[in-house]
């Protein structure tokens, strides 16, 4: 017998569209609904203070990585991520702690008739929960994370203190546009009137141009970071981190006029206890040593560049990676970043929109694979031809990490 958590959980992902599962049926190009959604709920975004978070890749570790400075500091953080790894609750947590199972049910039951016009998406749903959860437990900050672009995206409708946006890259094309400018304008979306934007290190050229076009008609001060001087520690290891750090520092100095007790070792200790303090997993996570394993939800061309740029720098003998994607992405452009010495154990993720797996092996071509079926099925056997000095990563998407990462656990 289910409980009233999954039975919850169940009307959700079923009879309202989820990107992750069915793709662009999920996305809706309008905020009327989300807007009317909240309306309903009498607007709990506009009693927040907020920062807003998007772009391409780096957008879930810099939104962890600014709560757990701000937990640090003695604040009460709201913390809006998606998608989820292991189970629903993470995506809406206040000092790394889950909302309630009970709060979910509640919230979906009370509003459930009332917004039956509407017919809001998945996403819809978990934003307006957010949101609400947020207002009633009086947090002092809520970090939101932008879910799919940013000017149409269901969490485009706060004021927040703070824009920021990460990177800007080649992702969800179909949606977003294809071209590096098409896609700054989405992601653009998020920068409001007169309030301060700070972009990541590292956006350039035609992404950097059509974001300053946008800042400037809005009248925004926009911000970019300095390469920084020295390596900070954090509990997100990978040299992309660095990157993300230096995006935090510069919205934190921003944040300091309002919220005084960030102070200098807050900082240190906030990017120090991310992982503690937040829910964030895989990204560049060290699950054994002996021998070494990683998981990474490296997805599309920018994050699978720096993620094989990564591999550059660790020692191994052997390296064997598990793999598996999704049907949207450059798939060709990413495999073509993969190292060539690597033994490859292909899978499938158990969603409806995984890359069929005979598929995936046709842009393998010139790489060793050996085909396995289910993602648990693939770590398994990549672990019996691992050796103590060998490196095994699993990577690829969200849902392989998600399912492998489930089976070790339970």
């Amino acid at each position: 017998m289910s409980s009233p958590y999954q039975e919850t959980l169940d009307f959700l992902y079923t009879q309202l569209p989820q990107y992750q599962n069915v793709g662009g049926k999920a996305y809706k190009p309008s905020l009327e609904n989300i807007t009317q959604l909240c309306e309903r709920i009498e607007n709990p975004q506009n009693k927040l203070k907020t920062v807003h978070v998007a772009g391409t890749n780096g957008k879930g570790s810099t939104s962890s990585l600014l709560a757990s400075v701000l937990t640090e500091s003695g604040y009460k953080v709201g913390l809006f991520t998606s998608p989820h790894l292991i189970d629903f609750k993470e995506r809406i947590a206040i000092n790394g702690k889950a909302i309630s199972e009970e709060y979910i049910v509640n919230f979906v039951e009370q509003y459930k008739e009332e917004v039956k016009d509407i017919q809001p998406s998945f996403f819809e749903w978990t934003t307006a929960l957010a949101f609400h959860y947020f207002e009633n437990q009086k947090v002092d900050i809520a970090i939101i994370e932008t879910g799919l672009g940013g000017r149409l995206d269901s969490s485009n409708i706060i004021q927040p203190l703070v824009s920021t946006i990460t990177t800007i890259g080649i992702d969800h094309t179909q949606y977003l546009g294809s071209t590096l400018k098409e896609i700054a304008f989405e992601k653009g979306g998020i920068i409001k009137q007169n309030t301060p934007c700070v972009i990541g290190y590292g956006i350039e050229g035609e992404a950097l141009n059509e974001i300053q076009r946008l800042a400037l008609e809005r009248g925004a001060q926009l911000i970019i970071p300095k390469q920084l001087q020295v390596v900070y520690d954090s509990g997100l290891l990978g040299d992309v981190q660095q990157y993300n750090i230096a995006t935090v520092l510069e919205v934190i100095k921003l944040l300091q006029a309002q919220f005084h007790d960030i102070t200098s070792r807050t900082i240190v200790l906030g990017l120090e206890n991310v992982t503690q303090n937040t829910l964030l997993r895989g990204r560049w996570e060290v699950l054994s040593n002996k021998p070494k394993i990683v998981a990474d939800i490296a997805h599309n061309v920018q994050a699978v560049k720096a993620v094989a740029e990564q591999l550059t720098k660790e020692k191994y003998k052997n390296l064997h990676i598990v793999w598996g994607m999704v049907e949207d992405k450059d798939i060709e452009k990413v495999v073509d970043l993969l190292p060539d010495n690597a033994i490859y154990y292909l899978c499938e993720p158990d969603i409806r929109r995984a890359m069929d797996l005979y598929d995936l092996a046709t842009f393998f071509k010139r790489k060793n694979i050996i085909m396995c079926g289910s993602c648990e099925g693939a770590y398994q056997q990549a672990k019996k031809q691992t050796g103590s000095d060998d490196l095994l990563l699993i990577s690829g998407s969200n849902f392989v990490v998600s399912e492998v990462i489930s089976f070790l656990e339970n």
